[in-house]
């Protein structure tokens, strides 16, 4: 699963508009380890509305953030893994609704993507730091409290039930790109739906800026160091995309180059250089499908993201070089 730390960078391309009533305002907030940016094309007089429907997406995020950090020790995912196991625990909207996307994308990837990985995850952090392989008993044990299958959830009664003991939380593949979805829901339900949200390796957009038939990004992604000319980019509307990758967070241990996203196979990071960009309807489905694919590797996780509507995806290895989607309308830097 992904860190919630800065990973990957989207970089949104200057446009210019060709309404002169419209212009390009920028926010941005430090929010769950990264930095979110909002860019809103608004009317020169919609700008103090603006300001203020920004902080409150701001605040969304943070509030969200108290909800799904596994860094902070009293936020809801933190206090739900301290709950016992075998006893229906009442959660909040957000959470419950978190935890059954990734219960969805669990199933659909065969459990590739798994949000229970926590165990995993804090026993390769240790392992990062102490820049030695873990105690393979301490694997194991990590690994038998792994499994989105201990958990059951009911929507009904809106709660959640751990089997097992000891089981910890990530939501690194996902929460980034549901804070997203939120901030830019609150900006088109205040009436600037001409708005893009980043939050490092997750944008997702509105509707085009004015004469435009998109946002135009340019995607980083193993190719560290290009410039905004040399990268290849997208054109979006109303839809999001996401990286994930191992282009700066990675620690050689006896020779090995490991990734910070763990295999919940093997518990230990990634040893093939992957990257896999993600196009989907909204950026809780593209966060959590980029890190899927990049567990998954890429002829599976290709073949995986074909037999999805509206779901396209670009992925880099190395030393192999990029593979795509059949559906993929991205530009290289020759376009």
């Amino acid at each position: 699963m992904r860190i919630p730390t800065l990973l990957l960078i989207f970089i949104v391309l200057p446009v210019c508009a060709k309404d002169e009533s419209q212009q390009l305002y920028t926010f941005r907030e430090p929010h769950m380890g990264t930095e979110f940016i909002i860019r809103t094309w608004a009317e020169q007089g919609k700008v103090d509305d603006l300001t203020v429907l920004s902080q409150k997406a701001f605040e969304r995020v943070a509030d969200l953030n108290r909800i799904c950090s596994d860094y902070m020790p009293e936020s809801e995912l933190n206090e739900f893994a301290k709950a016992p196991s075998g006893e229906p625990i009442p959660v909040s909207e957000d959470l419950f609704a978190v935890f059954q996307r990734a219960g969805e994308v669990y199933e659909a990837t065969d459990g590739a993507f798994d949000i229970t990985a926590g165990p995993l995850i804090r026993s390769w952090r240790l392992s990062k730091k102490n820049r030695a392989l873990p105690d393979k008993d301490k694997l194991l044990f990590a690994m038998v409290r792994t499994g989105f299958h201990h958990l059951e959830l009911d929507p009904e009664k809106r709660t959640i039930l751990k089997k097992v003991d000891g089981m910890l939380f990530d939501l690194g593949g996902i929460a980034k790109g549901y804070a997203a979805d939120a901030a830019l829901a609150i900006l088109r339900e205040g009436g600037f739906p001409r708005s893009l949200v980043a939050a490092s390796g997750d944008i997702v957009v509105g509707d085009p800026p004015p004469g435009k038939s998109g946002w135009r990004v340019g995607v980083e992604t193993l190719d560290t160091g290009k410039g905004f000319k040399d990268l290849p980019t997208v054109t979006l509307a109303n839809k999001a995309i996401s990286t994930s990758g191992d282009t700066r967070q990675f620690i050689e241990i006896e020779g090995t180059r490991y990734s910070h996203i763990v295999s919940v196979e093997t518990g230990l990071g990634l040893t093939k250089r992957i990257a896999a960009s993600v196009v989907a309807p909204n950026a809780t489905t593209s966060d959590a499908f980029a890190t899927a694919v990049t567990l998954m590797g890429a002829e599976a996780g290709l073949e995986w993201i074909e037999s999805i509507d509206e779901v396209e995806c670009r992925v880099v290895r190395l030393p192999d070089g990029e593979t795509k989607s059949s559906g993929w309308v991205g530009h290289s830097v020759d376009d």
